[in-house]
């Protein structure tokens, strides 16, 4: 009896605290917690200043490593500056702030890129131009061209049919205006996008002299 593995009070091995033992144990095959990834934020609009050498194929390789990052560019203005060496881009785009962040450091490693700021939260001013060719008929040429002088528009061509109006402001003052002339019919429409500048005396091409 002593041999008999039952008569020492002890249940076969494996027996005891099965239940115990499977209610705690993780499953090997239990794939690992989700990790958060950045950039999972809230969107809105962002304004990139970028101080970069004026050399060919950089505008392609900047646009290249936004596209890579899957940000869908709302507007992109280049100039050269004073210096005829140095160009400098506006870029405005979606995203939060994550995200931009992560992509203007990246825009900053570029061969040729002196300079990335992000300017959405500073104090700016933001300018844009558009041209727009209105439908216009005798009876209504009155009507819009009082509508261009209260938004402080320009005319730049009058003809048959038509009027092509120059418009300067902010991109929402912009939109109001488009707004308005659109019940009129719009036969063409361009805009150059957001250029923006610091307020204050603090200047984005002088740091890049320091």
């Amino acid at each position: 009896m002593s041999g008999d593995p039952a008569s020492n009070g002890r249940p076969p091995a494996g027996a005891a605290g099965t239940g115990a033992s499977h209610a705690t144990a993780t499953p090997a095959h239990a794939a690992p917690p989700p990790r958060a990834l950045p950039g999972g934020g809230e969107t809105r609009r962002h304004v990139l200043v970028a101080v970069v050498l004026n050399k060919p194929g950089v505008l392609n390789r900047v646009a290249s490593l936004m596209r890579a990052r899957n940000f869908n560019i709302d507007s992109l203005a280049v100039s050269h500056t004073d210096s005829d060496e140095i160009s400098r881009m506006t870029i405005t785009l979606h995203g939060d702030d994550v995200a931009v962040e992560q992509a203007a450091k990246q825009l900053y490693r570029l061969i040729d890129v002196l300079k990335v700021q992000d300017v959405t939260a500073e104090p700016t001013i933001q300018q844009e131009l558009a041209l727009v060719k209105i439908r216009a008929s005798d009876s209504t040429r009155g009507e819009i061209l009082k509508l261009v002088e209260l938004s402080r528009g320009r005319v730049v061509d009058l003809a048959d049919g038509s009027v092509i109006v120059e418009v300067t402001g902010s991109e929402s003052e912009v939109d109001a205006f488009v707004a308005l002339v659109r019940t009129y019919g719009i036969k063409e429409l361009v805009r150059t996008g957001a250029v923006v500048m610091a307020r204050g005396s603090g200047s984005i091409e002088e740091a890049i002299k320091r």
